[in-house]
């Protein structure tokens, strides 16, 4: 091992420089289809893991709980040199998770690489964490190939003939190439879209160490009916040496996926808004090393000797001990104290990192999953990274002990830093502090780990669902009046068009008050359903909310629209009716009286009765509850078919779509997220064990008329407020 180390530590520092020797990749699956398996196989290709226990020792699941549950929990780092056609290769690996409740992990790997190896299983085919994964690769540019693994499986259970066999796989790749083809940027739908003739489809079995593709097959002159052959009568050893699936993948990776050089140039105008001419723009396209050093910090991972570790990627530039980073956008400086890359569960330590690879940084305290850090003070950070859902299930935490309230809170803080996906709100006033995360599990193990890792001892309340709040149709104009009567305003409002609303959650529209190239922006809501006059008058974006101006000449309204922001903001994030976020919601100013003396029109007058116009308009338009759902995949046996289908429709689910290969039958249902809690151990009763199964987030949806005057009055009464919510007469003043 000390050898393989010391050989790596003097070939990596050169090879970093090498900019076309360079591949980052990620490796992305649904569930349970083999990834961290697959990765073990191409760790032993560096000679860091035995080829005995490749497959078997999941190296890269070196966490507690990921050893305990089988699963991968967080992503994974480690460097790897390949050679290829008689030169070194340098490919930084991030392993990633398939479960749903870490999505988040698999979005922000992506920003930190260029190329996703996307793995499928040969039984189950094309899953919905599949379509997910693929969908977060090609948002950000990232071009996959596929490996169809667990053949071995395939054979022995599907009993495959070599035309059965065909048939399967062309299955497969055809479903992976349908969702390339409807995800992919548009001028990268033909060449992304993968082909087992060129290679940049492979097949295999992660767990017997064996992968074969058609050059390889070409070259060798293994065939697949010698794969049969060798798989039936349990001869893998025989074919792993004649397959090795190091060579096989890792050849795929070289030859079909683009080093840093190439990527950058299509990849930085998708990811950063700048100005492609500046210095800091030239030198991104160009993985430029000579120039400015900007570092997209993807992952902060807690040591308990070094603290904390920021991981990203490094586009321009170069990282080196000592060197002072800024935060873009904040300004904050933060001195480098040490440089690595990270193998599995240890980091090699290197005097410099250079432009196009991931790096593992030391000393940068304020950076946060999705902070810039740069050597331009004022460099234009990288778009935010946009998760494909968001938290739907809460969770309020106490320390058993008063006396662990400081150090809860601190804990708090620290796995909100490490976790993106979480969203902790703290209330050291009550001493209930509210944790949100993906699922039932995401929470499940984030307490696991503040008690175990943090030593911290909590209880916690039953998982709450995170609900949404909107309007059924236009309400207002509604008078707001400030608490002195001498500003008022008037606010209509109504829903967005549903388009628009996606494109807000998916963050093709920017958030916030300044926008950059108004006049694109307004091109873009019209082409979306905003009226071009009404486009005009942006005032502020807010989560899926937005805030016109549609008045003409009110004296003083451009000295109070800050306040009126500010107002619009509290309105959006805490609704009218149950203190939940406001969802897809268009708001217009359509009218103000302001007094002539700014005295009288201060934070303290113009907030309230801002707000106040907003909720008695969101009253007028008839407010409603929106509920979170989740499309729910279950694989069963036809024996149990008829068990599974009425434990999802026993949790109001709507069954979507139903198929079957051979006895395996596939349930599609949408099924409401505060019907879920308990699934995992019912399922399993209710089929005898025989069930494999996948959630994905499907959004909100209005919850039925029935149940919205009870629930409403849960969530208010849970929030301390009284169940019935306000009319609009107590908006009025």
């Amino acid at each position: 091992m000390t050898h393989i180390r010391s050989e790596l530590a003097a070939a990596i520092p050169e090879m970093m420089r090498q900019v076309d020797r360079i591949r980052n990749i990620g490796i992305v699956a649904h569930i349970h289809h083999g990834k961290t398996t697959l990765s073990d196989n191409l760790l032993a290709a560096a000679g860091m893991i035995s080829n005995e226990l490749a497959g078997k020792q999941l190296y890269l699941n070196f966490d507690e709980q990921e050893q305990a549950r089988l699963l991968t929990i967080n992503n994974a780092d480690v460097t790897i040199v390949h050679e290829y056609e008689n030169q070194q290769y340098l490919i930084n690996l991030i392993d990633t998770p398939g479960h749903v409740d870490f999505g988040g992990d698999v979005t922000r790997a992506m920003r930190a690489v260029d190329g996703a190896v996307v793995v499928v299983c040969a039984v189950e085919g094309v899953m919905a964490q599949t379509e997910t994964v693929l969908r977060q690769a090609l948002r950000e540019k990232v071009k996959p190939v596929l490996f169809i693994n667990k053949v071995d499986r395939a054979i022995k259970e599907l009993k495959l003939t070599p035309d059965s066999f065909q048939k399967r796989f062309t299955a497969i790749i055809t479903e992976v190439n349908e969702l390339i083809r409807k995800m992919a940027p548009e001028e990268f739908v033909d060449a992304w879209s993968v082909d087992p003739r060129d290679g940049s489809v492979a097949f295999g079995s992660g767990y017997e160490n064996w992968a074969i593709s058609i050059p390889y097959m070409q070259r060798t002159g293994v065939k697949f009916k010698d794969i049969i052959d060798y798989v039936s009568t349990d001869r893998s050893k025989e074919i792993a040496k004649k397959a090795r699936i190091n060579d096989v993948i890792f050849d795929m990776v070289v030859k079909h996926l683009p080093n840093p050089a190439q990527a950058q140039k299509y990849r930085i105008p998708n990811i950063w808004r700048g100005e492609a001419g500046s210095s800091v723009g030239l030198a991104m396209a160009a993985t430029d090393a000579a120039g400015p050093t900007t570092f997209m910090v993807t992952d902060i991972t807690m040591d308990p000797n070094a603290g904390e570790i920021a991981t990203g990627r490094l586009f321009s530039g170069r990282l080196q001990k000592g060197m002072e980073l800024m935060v873009a956008g904040a300004k904050a400086k933060n001195r480098v104290q040490h440089v690595s890359l990270f193998m599995g569960p240890e980091r090699l330590m290197v005097e410099e990192v250079t432009a196009g690879n991931i790096a593992a940084v030391i000393g940068l305290s304020d950076a946060f999953a999705g902070t810039t850090m740069s050597t331009v003070p004022d460099m234009i950070p990288f778009e935010e990274i946009r998760h494909v859902s968001e938290p739907v299930v809460t969770v309020a935490i106490e320390p058993k002990h008063m006396a662990d309230l400081p150090k809860l809170i601190e804990t708090m803080r620290k796995i909100a830093k490490e976790d993106a996906s979480l969203r902790v709100e703290i209330n050291p006033e009550t001493g209930e502090h509210l944790l949100s995360g993906m699922g039932e599990l995401h929470l499940e193990i984030t307490q696991f780990r503040i008690v175990n890792d943090y030593r911290v001892e909590i209880q916690a309340s039953k998982p709450i669902v995170v609900y949404r709040e909107t309007v059924k149709g236009p309400g207002g104009p509604f008078e707001g009046k400030s608490p002195n009567k001498h500003n008022k305003f008037y606010f209509e409002v109504e829903p967005l068009p549903s388009a628009l609303t996606q494109a807000l959650k998916e963050g093709e529209i920017p958030q916030g008050k300044s926008f950059k190239d108004t006049k694109a922006l307004v091109t873009k809501l019209e082409e979306l359903g905003v009226p071009r006059d009404e486009g005009r008058g942006i005032v502020a974006i807010e989560g899926t909310n937005i805030l016109f101006d549609v008045t003409k000449g009110i004296q003083y309204l451009n000295e109070t629209m800050d306040l009126v922001v500010d107002a619009f903001k509290e309105a959006m994030n805490r609704g009218p009716l149950a203190n939940e976020k406001v969802y897809g919601l268009k708001v217009r100013l359509v009218d103000a009286k302001l007094h002539e003396d700014s005295i009288h029109r201060g934070p303290a007058q113009t907030i309230p009765a801002a707000r106040s116009g907003m909720y008695g308009a969101m009253v007028l338009a008839g407010r409603v509850l929106l509920e979170p759902l989740q499309k729910v995949t279950v694989n069963v046996p036809q024996e149990v078919l008829a068990n599974a289908t009425r434990e999802l429709q026993r949790r109001r689910g709507e069954i979507l779509d139903m198929t079957s290969v051979g006895d395996l039958q596939t349930v599609v249902a949408k099924v409401p997220v505060a019907e879920m809690f308990g699934f995992a151990s019912d399922i399993r009763s209710a089929t005898a064990g025989k069930v494999l199964w996948a959630t994905e987030s499907m959004g909100f949806e209005t919850l039925p008329s029935e149940m919205q005057k009870e629930v409403v009055a849960q969530v208010r009464q849970r929030r301390g407020l009284k169940p019935e919510p306000y009319d609009a007469a107590y908006y009025s003043g």
